[in-house]
């Protein structure tokens, strides 16, 4: 090889690696007359109970995970159909419950503020597109425990108890978000999701300061139970 060549051929791969370089960028655009993909929409929190629900600040992001045994059926419930946990009695279901039946004699309460069963509310969390259903029991001293009914095969499981003082409760997308004060007065944020046999907790946050203001009820979504 010619002593010109050898000199020439380093700026020239140079310029080639440039050129592949400079061309894979371009892939990434859109050709001309290709139209733009569609824009993914993120979901929003809304609230499962709106009259006990306040502002919320953006959704928790870090994860956590736990790991327990896979739920047992609730005895001495009738069969259901898929789909068909709306047709339920909510007593009869927490008083099968062995962990909620002090709770299901308590009066049924539509409004913030007195003791007792909010309205069932429905939605689907597992992602298998039927809803599951969300109880909520206000309690004298002002916490609320909150159980969440899955039914399977017929059967019907519970798969979270959690609670909290002054419960905000929300869904963000196909996660659950419960809000709740805590005795520092922060405000805990608990984001629970699908894990193929329950919802667990995949985020646990706290705020202080002015971003831990006490949930004060707002009229903005819809109080549909069929959700």
């Amino acid at each position: 090889m010619k002593p010109s060549l050898r000199l020439l051929l380093p700026a020239c791969a140079v310029l080639v690696t440039a050129g592949a370089a400079s061309g894979c960028a371009a892939t990434d655009g859109l050709a001309a007359g290709e139209p733009a993909p569609s824009v993914s929409v993120q979901p929003r929190p809304e609230a499962v109970w709106p009259a006990w629900s306040g502002t919320s600040p953006s959704a928790p992001g870090a994860q956590t995970s736990t790991h327990q045994p896979p739920p047992e059926p609730l005895a001495g419930l009738p069969r259901v159909a898929a789909g068909k946990l709306k047709e339920l009695d909510v007593r009869k279901v927490l008083r099968a419950d062995p962990r909620t039946w002090p709770y299901a004699d308590r009066p049924l309460t539509d409004r913030p503020g007195p003791a007792g069963i909010r309205p069932p509310r429905y939605a689907d969390l597992s992602g298998d597109g039927h809803p599951e259903l969300l109880v909520a029991v206000d309690t004298e001293s002002g916490r609320t425990l909150l159980a969440v009914y899955a039914e399977r095969a017929g059967r019907v499981y519970e798969v979270l108890l959690t609670g909290g003082r002054r419960v905000a409760v929300e869904t963000l997308g196909r996660d659950l978000v419960l809000r709740s004060l805590c005795a520092d007065g922060a405000q805990q944020a608990v984001r629970f999701h699908w894990d193929g046999v329950r919802l667990v907790t995949v985020s646990d946050e706290k705020r202080y300061g002015s971003a831990a203001t006490e949930p004060t009820p707002t009229p903005t979504h819809s109080r549909d139970g069929g959700r």
